[in-house]
């Protein structure tokens, strides 16, 4: 008798992103020009400590905010997927038409993505680890990077050890004491995160950060552990 595969995780904070919410999203971020300027910045050292791979996959693609500089290569292959169609359908409509037909994209869950194993060189993730808020749904998601990625997966986050992770604390020890709910935004440890990486089987590469010992955001690139060679003892012989 066949097992069963699991139901993929789902987290109610996707559903949010409706075609209003959508666009909402693409103006709130082309104002923030001087963080947008600096995102791109850790994105391009991110692919070049990944080793300028030949084909990326973003997701979430959100509104297509990076896919003009993932198109700066003309060989790389483009692949751009989302839990929202509205996302993608936003995005198919601001970007270069140019710069939209390089992509192929997918409507599916960080948890669930519809490609087989080994697809695309690196999983190109900004913008999405920071919802996250159990361990488990973390690992469970950088499991699902390491099936469909044949080498690295670059990934944003919110981390510990600076000024606005001690204020993000304070905020949130304030909201307990309120009685109010989290926001679905997440900082997470820097060690923990690493060793989550590690059982998800994702060594860690490096990393960048948005400003050193002030910002909470980091973007980790990760590259597949080398699968172990089985030797026969019979060949030492």
């Amino acid at each position: 008798m066949n097992a069963q595969k699991e139901p993929p995780i789902h987290l109610s904070f996707s559903d949010k992103y409706t075609d209003d919410h959508s666009w909402q999203y693409f103006h709130k971020h082309r104002r923030k020009k001087l963080s947008d300027r600096v995102e791109h910045r850790m994105a391009r050292r991110a692919l070049a400590l990944s080793g300028n791979p030949a084909s990326v996959l973003d997701l979430p693609c959100g509104t297509g905010r990076f896919w003009s500089m993932l198109a700066g290569d003309p060989k790389r292959e483009l692949l751009a997927a989302d839990f929202n169609g509205a996302m993608l359908e936003v995005a198919a409509k601001v970007r270069d038409p140019a710069v939209v037909s390089r992509f192929r994209q997918l409507q599916c869950s960080a948890f669930d993505i519809t490609l087989p194993g080994n697809s695309v060189d690196c999983i190109f993730s900004i913008r999405l680890m920071h919802h996250i808020g159990e361990s488990a749904n973390r690992i469970a998601m950088l499991r699902e990077f390491h099936r469909v990625s044949r080498d690295t997966v670059v990934v944003s986050l919110w981390v510990d050890g600076n000024y606005k992770a001690w204020r993000r604390r304070k905020l949130e020890e304030k909201r307990r004491q309120d009685g109010e709910h989290s926001d679905n935004r997440f900082l997470v440890p820097r060690e923990q995160f690493e060793s989550e990486c590690l059982a998800a089987g994702l060594d860690i590469v490096g990393h960048v950060d948005f400003l050193p010992r002030l910002f909470m955001w980091r973007t980790y690139v990760l590259r597949k552990k080398a699968a172990k060679t089985v030797v026969d003892p019979h060949d030492w012989t």
